[in-house]
């Protein structure tokens, strides 16, 4: 299957790449902070992985062929070796991309998510999606009052809502594509299918409020990433790079740093 074609943005006119990737239901501009931090010293690309933003929708997708997906860009931007950061659903990619195809990734940094199965958690967050298509809303506020109906927390509603866009006939839908991601959504609860190791410099970055990385993943970590590092924002969620930008973004740009000395 060919990957499907993703859309990417850069800032940074100078210095090693740095791939950002982004969640589930997100886009690259999710982690906009963060690039911002990082484009003095670095050619920061922020993809929007298949099925989502402005990227290319697919027949069916998981993580090797999001992994696969991002590679194809790569070679495409004529970029042999990159820094990679994903958080989420993008931090499992960016594993796979590791895993499989090593020589392509300069370093890596995960945010809240290991390298593990979980347990569904979306249920009411599919539901709610497919609530505001079939409502034919006639803008964002619409979609929300649709949202609250389903989801406890105003924070997921304004982020999803970062998603809903006016197409060319006039309609409002999701830039994603919703029944896809449904559809494909037990894949990506499965962890990196890559055997790996992957022993270049890896960081973990983790909130201390978040259920997604326990200190029991800590030995699943280092198995597939023997120099793995994790550092716990202790006040912070699943979503710390919003939560904690200045502090995320000090961490990941004091990685990246590091990691480039070492390989001078």
């Amino acid at each position: 299957m060919t990957p499907a074609p993703l859309h990417a943005t850069r800032v940074g006119d100078a210095g090693p790449h740095v791939v950002l990737l982004h969640g589930l239901f997100g886009m690259g501009s999710n982690l906009g902070a963060l690039a911002r931090a990082l484009e003095s010293g670095y050619r920061v690309h922020s993809l929007d992985l298949p099925d989502h933003g402005r990227s290319g929708w697919t027949d069916g997708t998981d993580l090797p062929r999001m992994a696969e997906a991002v590679g194809a860009w790569l070679r495409e931007a004529g970029i042999e070796k990159a820094h990679v950061v994903g958080h989420s659903l993008g931090g499992k990619v960016a594993m796979q991309l590791a895993l499989a195809d090593p020589a392509t990734v300069a370093s890596l940094v995960v945010a809240d998510i290991a390298p593990v199965r979980y347990a569904a958690s979306h249920d009411a967050v599919f539901t709610a999606l497919a609530a505001v298509e079939a409502g034919a809303v006639a803008g964002r506020r619409g979609a929300g009052e649709i949202l609250r109906r389903y989801l406890e927390e105003e924070g997921v509603v304004q982020f999803l809502l970062l998603s809903l866009a006016r197409r060319e006939d006039g309609a409002w839908g999701w830039r994603f594509n919703r029944a896809g991601l449904e559809a494909n959504y037990p894949a990506y609860l499965e962890a990196p299918a890559a055997p790996g190791p992957y022993r270049g410099p890896v960081l973990f970055l983790r909130g201390g409020r978040s259920p997604y990385v326990s200190d029991a993943h800590g030995d699943s970590i280092r198995h597939r990433f023997p120099a793995a590092r994790i550092e716990t924002l202790a006040d912070c969620g699943h979503w710390l790079h919003a939560e904690a930008p200045a502090r995320f973004n000090a961490l990941v740009r004091a990685f990246l740093d590091d990691s480039m000395e070492a390989a001078a």
